[in-house]
């Protein structure tokens, strides 16, 4: 019994003595994540500014605490959002009920949700733990100098090539 407990105090003052200090100033210091770390959802876009996220709901369907919401919408050539037909007009997630299992980011087909490294989510309010589209999507590349071949969303200038049949 003695042995135990000279061995448990021995690895207490070892690791208060000896061992590095792994406190951070928090609000200061941000300890970076890993690779795969699932943190706040985002929307993402093409590098020609238009959506990636083409309103078919397969996230939805794949989450398994039913967390988004999603309503599609079609293109017109005059008012285009996404390369295909359909563009996700409302997309919701409420972060109360996601479980920040990825199956989302997984289902997706073309890529338009990830998961990121921001983890500071706090709510005050059961509203403001749902996150719309526009808090969602990554902004159209602003200040400095315009990234080439980018659009403002909503407009785009040419139609959507239509599909030749190969027979003809």
């Amino acid at each position: 019994m003695l042995v135990e407990l000279a061995r448990g105090m021995w690895t207490t003052l070892h690791a208060l003595f000896f061992e590095k200090k792994v406190t951070v100033q928090y609000p200061e210091e941000k300890k970076p994540v890993t690779a795969r770390f699932r943190g706040r959802h985002i929307l993402n876009r093409y590098e020609n500014g238009l959506e990636k996220c083409i309103g078919c709901s397969l996230c939805a369907a794949a989450c398994p605490s039913d967390a988004i919401f999603v309503e599609s919408s079609e293109n017109t050539d005059e008012k285009r959002f996404s390369p295909g037909e359909r563009y996700a007009s409302t997309y919701e997630i409420n972060m109360l009920r996601c479980i920040y299992c990825g199956f989302c980011e997984d289902a997706c087909p073309t890529e338009a949700i990830t998961m990121g490294d921001n983890y500071e989510l706090s709510f005050t309010d059961r509203r403001d733990a749902i996150y719309t589209k526009e808090m969602l999507i990554v902004p159209v590349a602003t200040g400095g100098q315009p990234t080439p071949q980018v659009t403002e969303p909503g407009v785009y200038t040419r139609s959507v090539p239509e599909m030749k049949n190969p027979v003809d």
